[in-house]
């Protein structure tokens, strides 16, 4: 049994590298693994290619059986991720990405609204109770059963004994679409005039806030 209920209005993380973001906010989506390696667009890609190869190629969703992982656009439903201190420590083997955590934006959308959205665009989604990553996750495609994800795990900050559930994932078909993303949090002032000028003048500005509470 969960120590937390679930939050009245959940948000979800996506975290990028701030040279990605020019790219995002022109195209007006954020793009599934699958996309992004069909399109090739300009930024630095982060993770591990070798999960990111299981999730495209091996790794399908039990709620939309002909969708893979990697066919989605991924959330955590925290900042300061478990994936966020591998790139922090840098020192995993199968990390090709090396620029530590200054780069790294965390791109704030509120669950709700995204779901709303896609139900109304017959885009699937799905969420998991773990690593969707990893080969043992489950995952549902009901907001009845958020209260399934362990959410003292999501919110713990010392997370060791809760790895797995604080790595649970918001799953969006394809793409997401810039316009739904409602804040992006900056690890310090450093990055912050880089992820401003990526800001179309004229389209969507989301709130830019340094947050180094979402940091390591």
């Amino acid at each position: 049994m969960n120590a937390l209920l679930v939050p009245p209005q959940p948000k979800i993380y996506h975290i990028a590298h701030v040279d990605r973001l020019p790219s995002i906010v022109a195209d007006g989506f954020l793009w599934c693994d699958a996309e992004i390696v069909r399109r090739a667009p300009p930024g630095t890609t982060i993770g591990m290619g070798g999960i990111k190869h299981r999730r495209l190629n091996e790794l399908r969703l039990s709620s939309h059986t002909d969708l893979f992982v990697g066919d989605c656009v991924p959330f955590y439903f925290c900042p300061r991720s478990v994936m966020l201190y591998l790139i922090h420590r840098d020192n995993h083997p199968e990390m090709t990405y090396h620029g530590g955590q200054g780069p790294i934006v965390h791109l704030e959308a509120d669950l709700r609204a995204v779901i709303a959205w896609a139900n109304g665009q017959a885009v699937r989604w799905a969420f998991t109770l773990s690593n969707a990553g990893s080969r043992l996750f489950e995952d549902r495609n009901d907001l009845a059963r958020l209260n399934e994800i362990n959410w003292t795990a999501v919110q713990a900050r010392n997370w060791q004994e809760y790895k797995e559930g604080k790595q649970a994932e918001f799953l969006l078909e394809q793409c997401f679409p810039w316009r739904l993303i409602e804040r992006i949090g900056i690890h310090s002032a450093a990055v912050y005039g880089r992820v401003v000028n990526a800001l179309s003048a004229h389209g969507h500005r989301p709130t830019v806030e340094v947050r180094p509470d979402w940091y390591y």
